[in-house]
């Protein structure tokens, strides 16, 4: 996704804007627009993100201003302490879709490196948010750090704004029932299999996109051909076999239930693999981009002995898939199409 040009395009489906800025920092290139710039890592680009980005959007149309996001790739826990970073919740390419659908205009992406992570509060401020981006407001959290060994904080940034005539706005914790609304909450209620928490703090149900790529083609021999969606890391932040929506194929979701795992039956030590299983379809999805949403969880996954068990497995997996989907619908038709999530604060 990093290129040695300052803008770069990336493809997305039809329903997102036809176009996004994505501008990759390097060198001492000079934005050619001012701009409102709110400033993080967006990881899921949950409900307190989408409330940092509205906000950024409504002070940049007030003030004539280009509308953006900076965020860093990789994560900096990637960079430092990798056995520990925690598992990410979206993709780069994921992100930058999630960011361009709330109508944001451009994001200028970090590449976080060592020499990055050296530069001063100072440096930061003047080279990077003055210089690169040409900031004229900023928002960042109230616990947001930033220069060398994070020795900047909110408050250094708000001093050295205020020296420059630029506005700097400190966000609140966005609330969610009375529970703070953060990557890592997502990460912890989909690790519990609570997708139903976790999509009441994205504000929508957590996905993964990729593209389809070749796999054993087990599925095939068992009767449950299944789309093996290339996986952007090998830590997922939930495992099991799922109820899923499937985008992609045609111009509606496709209902199918998914495999998320190690595969256990198979071998031991196996990377994670995502398996679609799409109800009602036959063709070929080689080489299709598919974004799978995860509906509800069936079960943790088993080892069994033997593919005639797997494939008894399979048969009940999908007997459940279809009795969630068909529970989901049911459920979100009777919320209306307008009903708003509850209990969001700032």
């Amino acid at each position: 996704m990093f290129c040695d040009a300052a803008r770069c395009a990336i493809r997305r489906p039809p329903h997102l804007p036809p176009t996004l800025l994505m501008i990759i920092l390097h060198g001492t290139r000079a934005a050619d627009r001012p701009a409102a710039v709110t400033i993080g890592n967006f990881d899921g680009v949950h409900r307190g993100h989408q409330v940092m980005v509205a906000r950024t959007i409504a002070a940049a149309k007030a003030r004539g201003l280009r509308s953006a996001v900076l965020t860093f790739e990789p994560h900096p826990r990637e960079l430092f302490a990798a056995s520990s970073a925690p598992t990410r919740l979206t993709s780069l390419r994921e992100k930058l879709e999630l960011l361009a659908s709330l109508g944001i205009e451009a994001t200028y992406v970090a590449r976080f490196s060592r020499r990055f992570a050296a530069l001063s509060p100072q440096a930061f401020f003047s080279d990077l948010l003055l210089g690169q981006i040409a900031a004229r407001w900023v928002m960042v959290g109230s616990d947001f750090r930033f220069g060398a060994r994070r020795s900047g904080d909110a408050a250094l940034l708000q001093d050295m704004a205020r020296a420059q005539g630029v506005e700097v706005e400190i966000i609140e914790d966005v609330t969610e029932s009375g529970l703070r609304v953060s990557s890592s909450a997502v990460r912890q209620a989909l690790a519990a299999g609570d997708l139903q928490r976790a999509a009441r703090l994205l504000g929508r149900p957590y996905s993964i996109s990729g593209r389809v790529v070749r796999g054993q083609q087990l599925g095939r021999t068992l009767g449950f051909p299944t789309a093996n969606v290339q996986l952007k890391h090998n830590q997922p932040p939930l495992l099991g076999i799922y109820a899923v929506r499937a985008h992609g194929i045609g111009d509606a979701p496709m209902d199918g239930v998914a495999s998320l795992g190690f595969r256990p039956t198979l071998a031991e030590g196996l990377k994670p693999t995502l398996e679609v299983f799409v109800f009602d379809f036959s063709g070929d999805l080689y080489g299709r981009h598919l974004r799978v949403e995860f509906i509800g969880k069936i079960r943790d996954e088993e080892k069994y002995d033997g593919l005639d068990a797997l494939k008894a497995a399979i048969a009940r997996d999908c007997a459940g898939a279809r009795a969630l989907l068909l529970a989901h619908a049911r459920g979100a038709a009777g919320a209306g199409p307008h009903a708003a999530p509850s209990g969001l604060t700032v």
